[in-house]
């Protein structure tokens, strides 16, 4: 089954990598894609699949921002990484990894290879490495890839997760060629 011209590997994106007009206000770095990272996943033939924005669920495309307050590019990301903690945001973010677990599964299970997620290092919520909480950027993963990274574990599917900067394109590309193992 699927003896065609595909290459039955995969990779999950965040969100924000195909699309930097999700990203909250002053943080998007592109027009559209980041542009070096989507060429290079185009150019490896791999199949794309971009992991919906939790944030964007959650708290919907500004954030809830309170517009009569001055804000800084740090407030805002504390006060997502503190609105993403609460437990109905959590919940969404949960119910995410789960549905993108299930999918996976189905990839694996039809012999398609997924080589892994690719999120966003500094996000509260997609973080790999590191994320925002305690007004900085910290070690540690964000609270939906932590919650990719249980339902993976209890699903017993190992997936290499790494994360990149938007303003690292360099080093972005090496974490990229990581994970598609060139």
């Amino acid at each position: 089954m699927f003896n065609d011209k595909r290459s039955k590997k995969i990779v999950f994106v965040a969100h924000c990598v195909l699309n930097q007009n999700s990203k909250i206000d002053r943080c998007g770095r592109y027009p559209g894609a980041i542009i070096e990272v989507t060429q290079a996943l185009i150019s490896s033939g791999v199949g794309i699949v971009q992991m919906p924005c939790p944030e964007m669920l959650a708290l919907g495309l500004d954030r809830q921002v309170e517009r009569s307050k001055p804000t800084t590019i740090e407030s805002e990301d504390e006060r997502v990484a503190q609105s993403m903690q609460l437990k109905e945001n959590r919940s969404i973010c949960r119910q995410l990894a789960a549905d993108l677990i299930r999918q996976i599964q189905d990839y694996q299970k039809n012999g398609f290879c997924v080589l892994g997620i690719l999120g966003m290092n500094g996000s509260p919520t997609c973080g790999v490495e590191t994320r925002w909480g305690n007004l900085q950027e910290e070690i540690g993963a964000g609270v939906f890839i932590q919650s990719l990274r249980d339902q993976s574990e209890s699903a017993q599917i190992s997936l290499p997760m790494r994360g990149i900067k938007a303003q690292e394109p360099e080093a972005a590309l090496k974490t990229l060629h990581y994970l598609l193992n060139l």
